[in-house]
């Protein structure tokens, strides 16, 4: 990452100190940042006018203090203007893949595939490779005989053709692809990681985002509001991802059209299933085709593309949404069969 080391005099003090001096400036004269505050500070990072030792500063400074709804509208809009792509109708739903996952395999991809192949355009996107202990989606995609897209032109061609892609942060936003890698450095995860699952690149009319402390549930529902994002739910997904996790309730909360809604997705089975001693990727294909059968994951696919078709406003309420994804899975088993047959 290269950022500009503009030679500063005793008396000449640089701009981005200003911020870090609002953040910093102890228990009493410290205070988060404002919208507008926000998005000059993240418009000056992603122009490379800051020094390392201020983004250091800047990044663990908000990492102590977490982030508001109104310093994460700040920087969402500030990245939004580095890539300023065009929807173009190309895309229904966007989905953020960020967490990656560590004691189940990521299911909610065959929830995303299930709701393109029923007509629904999927935007997917994430990182890779800032926990090694995790399996990220880009990681897995090969299993299902899927790419993921190297460049936007590459998306919008694929999302034209099967109704679904994924593409990594590096490709759309390098820079804040590049402060994700310093986890390892920093030790701490940083405001990008809860930032970039608001980014929504193609400006989609709908949105849908996992967590995995519940106290970002609602900063994330408010500043999707603060950004005039039509329709967004966020619930805290089985590792962080966008997932439901059919062993417990689900509390989505979300926006339509500015106004806030949370409710309740109760769980799906009576206890909890042992997660299993190894992730076999092989067994996302195998569950996909039919091949491998796992209640767990068939309950974790239905029940995720369930709340994504109750926030589609494919159905009006929980059971519709049920029984609208549950038919989705079932015809394509009995697809299968027939083409098995």
């Amino acid at each position: 990452m290269t950022y500009s080391h503009h030679e500063q005099t005793t008396q000449t003090e640089h701009p981005f100190a200003d911020i870090v001096r609002i953040l910093g400036k102890g228990k009493k004269g410290s205070r988060p940042l404002t919208q507008d505050e926000a998005y000059r500070a993240m418009s000056m990072i992603l122009n490379h006018q800051v020094l390392p030792v201020q983004l250091g500063a800047f990044l663990m400074l908000m990492r102590v203090k977490e982030e508001t709804p109104e310093e994460l509208a700040g920087f969402v809009s500030a990245a939004r203007t580095t890539f300023k792509l065009s929807n173009d109708g190309l895309v229904d739903l966007d989905w953020s893949s960020y967490a990656g996952k560590r004691r189940h395999l990521p299911w909610f991809l065959l929830s995303a595939l299930l709701l393109a192949e029923n007509g629904i355009r999927v935007f997917m996107h994430g990182a890779s490779g800032h926990s090694p202990d995790r399996l990220y989606t880009e990681n897995v995609l090969a299993y299902l005989g899927l790419k993921a897209a190297d460049s936007i032109a590459e998306a919008k061609q694929q999302l034209q053709q099967s109704q679904f892609s994924y593409l990594s942060l590096e490709h759309f936003c390098p820079t804040l692809h590049d402060i994700i890698e310093l986890r390892p450095i920093l030790g701490l995860r940083s405001p990008v990681h809860t930032l970039v699952r608001l980014l929504n690149p193609f400006n989609a009319p709908y949105s849908i985002q996992g967590i995995f402390h519940p106290s970002y549930r609602p900063v994330h529902q408010l500043a999707a509001a603060l950004l005039h994002q039509p329709h967004m739910a966020v619930l805290k997904g089985e590792g962080g991802e966008t997932e439901r996790n059919p062993d417990m309730e689900c509390l989505v909360q979300s926006v339509h059209h500015g106004e806030l809604i949370d409710e309740n997705w109760p769980a799906l089975f009576p206890r909890r299933h042992v997660k299993e001693e190894q992730l076999e990727p092989s067994l996302l294909a195998d569950v996909w085709q039919g091949q491998w059968q796992d209640e767990f994951a068939e309950a974790s696919i239905i029940g995720t593309a369930a709340i994504a078709l109750k926030l589609l406003g494919k159905a009006d309420n929980q059971q519709q949404a049920h029984e609208m994804a549950q038919t989705y899975w079932t015809h394509r088993n009995k697809q299968r069969y027939a083409k098995c047959h």
